[in-house]
């Protein structure tokens, strides 16, 4: 959190700067972009967890068939 962050609340009865809004925007758009960063990682996790969920069940099922 930045120090305009610390000092303005978007309740706050004064209006904020452009330089204020500026800066509060660049660190929402930080945040968003770490929040995408992880969601993209933890989708790439569970897909890779799925396939070789898939791939061991197919080989036990060939196992299984070959027997």
């Amino acid at each position: 959190m930045t120090e305009v962050n610390k000092k303005y609340r978007l309740t706050s009865m004064e209006e904020p700067t452009d330089e204020m809004l500026h800066e509060l925007m660049e660190d929402v758009a930080k945040s968003a972009r770490e929040s995408s960063a992880k969601a993209a990682a933890e989708l790439q996790r569970r897909l890779s967890e799925t396939a070789h969920i898939i791939a061991s069940r197919r080989s036990q099922r060939k196992a299984l068939a070959n027997d």
